[in-house]
């Protein structure tokens, strides 16, 4: 298997080019622009050759933008875009971006949703049968109430390739479960469901959170989903709140512990790269 480190979830953003109604006044340090310049300084470093730029915004606007980040930078070997679902031009819309042999991923944030049930509406699951007839993966921002609606999103869409981005945000900072354990274990038996390794320590309590916090969690879904269908992120610059780069990567590293070089692997570069299809 390959031994690229891949981060799989980052982010860049323009606040003079696009609106983004999260950056609110309480993460006052995120609004600013991040660039590829502004990520690259902390890859090397930490011993990361390769990235996946996630949407932040939701237009197709910032996928194409997205892209043409991706074109000029090497680094980043893939962009996850949003696409409306419901949009009855979905198919050009898809026709296009495909175009570029970076696209490799459609996100469309359903934590923001009023509708926790929003996934299951009939223009939407029509959307996502057009993601499943193209192959295309999509990546599942969501909290744990919307876990139990995957069961019967993947009656409906039987072969489309998901990832549960964030281990599904759960709530470390009160080191509780609440459930999200029962939840993510009913779901994890789906074929073709993956999750991430990304986005805890801004879910952790961002002052005072310790490696050692994010470990029950971290360790739950390992037994779950196995190292074959985890994958390493760090939702930078998001993770910037609560800590560093370097932070959120020796953080991973500590509450996985030992693994044997096929499991590291898979879980720090061969499992995005095999999700994402990256060259």
């Amino acid at each position: 298997m390959d031994t690229k480190v891949v981060d799989s979830h980052q982010h860049f953003w323009d606040i003079n080019r696009f609106y983004y109604w999260w950056l609110t006044p309480d993460r006052e340090i995120l609004n600013r622009n991040f660039y590829p310049q502004d990520l690259e300084p902390f890859l090397a470093p930490n011993g990361v050759q390769l990235t996946v730029a996630v949407q932040a915004h939701a237009s197709l606007e910032e996928a194409f933008w997205l892209l043409e980040l991706a074109e000029k930078n090497d680094f980043i070997a893939g962009v996850v875009g949003w696409v409306d679902l419901t949009s009855r031009h979905l198919a050009y819309d898809l026709n296009q971006l495909q175009r570029h042999p970076k696209f490799k991923g459609v996100r469309s944030p359903l934590e923001a949703k009023v509708d926790d049930a929003w996934m299951l509406h009939k223009d939407v699951v029509e959307g996502l049968h057009e993601l499943e007839c193209r192959n295309i993966p999509f990546d599942l921002v969501i909290y744990p109430r919307h876990l139990k609606y995957l069961l019967r999103l993947r009656e409906k869409c039987p072969r489309l390739r998901m990832v549960i981005d964030h281990i599904a945000l759960p709530p470390i900072a009160e080191k509780r479960m609440d459930g999200w354990d029962r939840d993510i274990e009913a779901v994890s038996k789906l074929p073709d469901l993956w999750c991430k390794l990304s986005g805890m320590i801004t879910g952790a309590n961002p002052q005072s959170w310790k490696p050692g916090d994010l470990k029950p969690y971290v360790n739950h879904v390992v037994k779950l989903f196995g190292y074959e269908r985890l994958m390493f992120g760090t939702d930078w610059p998001i993770c910037t709140l609560a800590g560093s780069y370097g932070q959120v990567v020796d953080a991973l590293h500590e509450v996985l512990g030992s693994l044997s070089a096929k499991d590291s692997a898979a879980v720090w570069g061969g499992n995005a790269r095999e999700f994402y299809s990256l060259r």
